[in-house]
């Protein structure tokens, strides 16, 4: 059994038991949150239609979070002398999934 689940605007395949980064949750480690199931595959049957996915949940637990890799990036404008630079680095939180439920 696999699910799709979205969380920040992403898409992700998971499994019972899977440890994977989605986008910061905002949430304590050891906290259990709940994910939005897209589809659900269960054997031979796939759930994806809205009224299917009502009582499906996908349930996993918040391990940690980290830092991402350092993105640098600069603007410069010639015969102005204008230079901007800039940095960026995202926050990711770990979780493992707990436990997928078709309803």
């Amino acid at each position: 059994m696999y699910a799709v689940i979205r969380s920040g605007g992403k898409q992700e395949r998971v499994a019972e038991g899977q440890t994977l980064r989605v986008e910061l949750l905002g949430e304590e480690t050891g906290t259990v949150v709940s994910l939005e199931p897209v589809l659900i595959v269960d054997g031979e049957r796939v759930l994806a239609t809205p009224d299917e996915l009502k009582a499906a949940k996908v349930t996993a637990t918040v391990i940690g979070w980290e830092k991402g890799k350092k993105i640098n990036a600069a603007t410069y404008k010639s015969k102005t002398n204008q230079s901007r630079r800039w940095g960026h680095r995202q926050h990711y939180s770990t979780i493992e999934i707990t436990s997928i439920t078709a309803g």
